[in-house]
């Protein structure tokens, strides 16, 4: 029998594996204890159980409202994490996960009109939020602009479609396909003219996007340009996407050590007590180089988020994009997130 780990302390039991889509999958868990979580949260879960793996996926459920804790997946080629979960993982077995986390949620915001924004799996903390809405405020009104790339690809369909015929006065639902894409405006891809002509009383509205790390950036200039204002614009903020500044690993070439200067190519990373030191590229992430490297990391939503990737810096010139999840103390103690430092100068980590 595994055993729970700090990060992931709460072990569930597959009750079933639906596939939404071709390349996605729902897993409905069973939870023997009592799960607390909001509508939008996520939670990493222990790939193959180990404990020293964990990813980041979004509770695609709603507290309240679903007989099971679900999480949504889709499988990548080389994704390690989406393979054993979508291929691997069958009903009867168990899944270690972490207590629900995240911000993006709507529990806690007074509103009533809503424009919710999404594209591919950006949908399941979507849908979360939608479900939750319609059952818990009646005066909502709710509208969704879904990107996909073809019709094969619109996840949770029937649920959709369930949900438009018993709330057809709360919810409304644009499914924008990237193909065929004739010009028309409720195809291809967003635009702030066609955001502006489908959603004209956007300002009126919480806008709430989630999708790859390109769109929600379009959806919030989009949003900030029809005079929304920032206080009622959300997006996610995790995501398993690369920084679009950082180089493949396959291009990393290390150079002789101890030549790394401000005008280099590369820095020195060394960690206490170890007799080697490593050259990684300037401006790598802290995580990258250390898993490059082989140094010991845990690391899920490798966006600044979870927190599972702190770790303690004695030296060093670096900057950093996210300290979300740490404290006073431990910024003041030199702890960064590693998905979110980006090494400028030598380094030294604990």
């Amino acid at each position: 029998m595994t055993m729970p780990t700090t990060l992931c302390p709460n072990r569930m039991q597959v009750h079933s594996v639906y596939q939404e889509t071709p390349d996605v999958w729902t897993i409905n868990l069973i939870n023997h204890d009592f799960y607390i979580y909001d509508p939008g949260q996520f939670a990493l879960v222990s790939i193959e159980n180990s404990g020293d793996t964990l990813r980041a996926y979004t509770l695609s459920s709603s507290p309240g409202l679903s007989p099971f804790i679900t999480i949504t997946v889709r499988r990548l080629d080389n994704g390690m994490g989406s393979n054993w979960l979508t291929q691997s993982v069958k009903p009867g077995d168990y899944l270690w996960l972490s207590d629900a986390q995240g911000e993006f949620s709507c529990a806690n915001i007074a509103h009533d009109n809503y424009l919710m924004l999404a594209a591919g799996c950006g949908v399941t903390p979507i849908m979360s939020m939608v479900r939750w809405l319609l059952a818990n405020k009646p005066s909502a009104n709710i509208k969704v602009l879904f990107n996909v790339r073809d019709e094969q690809q619109v996840i949770f369909s029937r649920e959709w479609q369930y949900l438009l015929g018993q709330y057809p006065q709360q919810l409304q639902l644009c499914i924008m396909q990237g193909s065929p894409d004739r010009g028309e405006i409720t195809q291809g891809r967003l635009t702030q003219q066609k955001l502006a002509a489908l959603v004209p009383d956007i300002q009126s509205r919480v806008v709430m996007t989630c999708g790859p790390a390109a769109y929600m950036q379009n959806v919030q200039n989009f949003a900030t340009e029809l005079g929304v204002d920032a206080a009622n614009f959300f997006m996610e903020r995790f995501s398993t996407e690369p920084l679009l500044s950082e180089p493949a690993l396959t291009e990393y070439k290390p150079s002789e050590a101890g030549k790394s200067t401000e005008n280099s190519q590369t820095v020195m990373l060394k960690v206490r007590h170890q007799l080697t030191d490593y050259s990684v590229p300037v401006g790598i992430s802290l995580l990258a180089a250390m898993e490059l490297n082989k140094l010991p990391v845990v690391a899920a939503c490798r966006a600044g988020v979870c927190g599972s990737c702190k770790t303690q810096i004695i030296t060093g010139d670096y900057t950093q994009s996210s300290q979300m999840t740490l404290t006073a103390e431990e910024i003041e103690q030199g702890y960064v997130l590693a998905c979110s430092c980006q090494l400028r100068g030598n380094i030294e980590i604990a």
